[in-house]
């Protein structure tokens, strides 16, 4: 598996898609990525995530996980909800969120 890719088991499993473009205040936000990136890996059901942003400042962060239970979990995290806040008030210009059940996944040839 190729680095920065998800290693996620045979579907179904949930995929939480967060695309979102910042505000010119990014006082505290790398630190608060990572710091929710390790966070989601240690919560139950949690399969990994998948993250890039663009220099335009659009980013994507698709988070894998075994079942809804899981994500709703997740979504309600103490330190997590406290992220989302401060999301709201200072990085995010705009975003959007979408759950999707992945029902069939496919990989390609590395090294090409």
């Amino acid at each position: 598996m190729p680095s920065g890719f998800a290693k996620t088991p045979e579907p179904p499993y949930y995929a939480v898609i967060f695309t979102s473009t910042q505000t010119d205040d990014r006082r505290g936000y790398e630190a608060m990525a990572e710091a929710m990136m390790t966070l989601a890996h240690e919560q139950p059901g949690c399969l990994g995530a998948e993250s890039a942003r663009g220099a335009d400042g659009l980013g994507i962060t698709v988070s894998y996980f075994r079942d809804e239970d899981a994500v709703h979990a997740w979504k309600q995290h103490a330190r997590h909800l406290g992220a989302q806040t401060l999301g709201k008030e200072r990085w995010y210009a705009h975003y959007e969120l979408r759950v999707a059940k992945v029902e069939r996944a496919y990989s390609g040839p590395q090294g090409r």
